[in-house]
């Protein structure tokens, strides 16, 4: 792993992440989301608060944001889908469709968002601006596990992972010329992401602790983070597969600094391990880069 200086390698497979937060708003870290740049193209998973604010940021035009990936339906991670869906149609997406690909319930969610703007949609598409109607269209599949997408060379591939009583739930696999990253989505320890998540160059893995007491204390919040991955469990995730780079995202942290978090997974993981921050980027190549934020 190396810090790198914001100099991009042109034929890099680069992963950023747009949103690191949990439920609850928190200052510098938005919603659940993130972003791969391959084939000339971009491609987005989960779309938590501010989504469109950070793509804004990490200076994605708006007219290319037609690929959306959904791990699962919490509304955490699909709470800035309308505003990914209908601005950049209004600023820039011409007649190109949303394409959207998540589980069960995702084609009948994006239907029943058609209804709910059908005010806004007529009045920009039939009245007003006279919007192209093609680029509000949107064609939502509910998909399985397996190979889901392929372009250019790109491959992304859904898996199942274990968030129960929440299912189904996926994590995403993408190759793209020998590169590799995974986005874990919501879990708890998972053997199934640990075998499709071999031989990877970055994996991207949420998190989830509390102090013990706390948990004694709250029935509520042991089966909220009953639902996640505890450092100490992270560790095993990252010891098996062996990324080249190890990062976290989705800190579901109450009362513990991330420190402590990276701290207790290093106890049990001697590799290279970050704690993702908003627009935090990796370009991987044959090693992997982690650009800061803002470089």
């Amino acid at each position: 792993m190396t810090v790198g200086d914001g100099h991009e390698a042109p034929d890099a497979l680069r992963v950023t992440l747009l949103g690191t937060g949990r439920p609850k708003p928190q200052p510098g870290r938005t919603g659940p989301a993130a972003m791969v740049e391959a084939a000339g193209k971009y491609f987005v998973f989960d779309c938590g608060r501010c989504t469109l604010q950070r793509l804004e940021e990490a200076g994605v035009p708006m007219g290319e944001l037609r690929y959306l990936f959904l791990t699962h339906l919490h509304s955490d991670h699909i709470v800035g889908i309308p505003d990914f869906w209908l601005t950049p149609w209004i600023f820039g997406r011409g007649n190109e469709p949303l394409r959207v690909w998540g589980p069960a319930g995702t084609r009948r969610m994006m239907s029943k968002l058609a209804e709910a703007f059908e005010f806004d949609i007529h009045l920009r598409r039939d009245v007003d601006e006279r919007l192209d109607p093609g680029g509000v269209e949107v064609i939502a599949e509910d998909i399985e596990q397996g190979l889901v997408h392929e372009e250019d060379g790109l491959r992304i591939t859904v898996f199942d992972v274990d968030h129960a009583p929440i299912k189904p739930a996926f994590g995403y696999r993408i190759d793209y010329k020998g590169r590799s990253a995974v986005l874990s989505g919501d879990t708890r320890y998972s053997d199934n992401l640990i075998e499709f998540s071999r031989g990877v160059d970055l994996l991207v893995h949420e998190v989830a602790a509390a102090p013990p007491a706390e948990l004694q204390r709250s029935e509520r919040l042991a089966h909220v983070i009953g639902h996640h991955t505890s450092p100490e469990e992270a560790a095993s995730v990252f010891s098996q597969v062996k990324p080249k780079v190890a990062a976290f995202t989705h800190v579901v942290s109450y009362g513990i600094e991330r420190g402590e978090i990276v701290e207790r997974t290093k106890a049990g993981y001697s590799g290279k391990l970050v704690m993702g921050e908003d627009l935090m980027r990796f370009e991987i190549t044959d090693e992997v880069t982690v650009v800061p934020p803002h470089c």
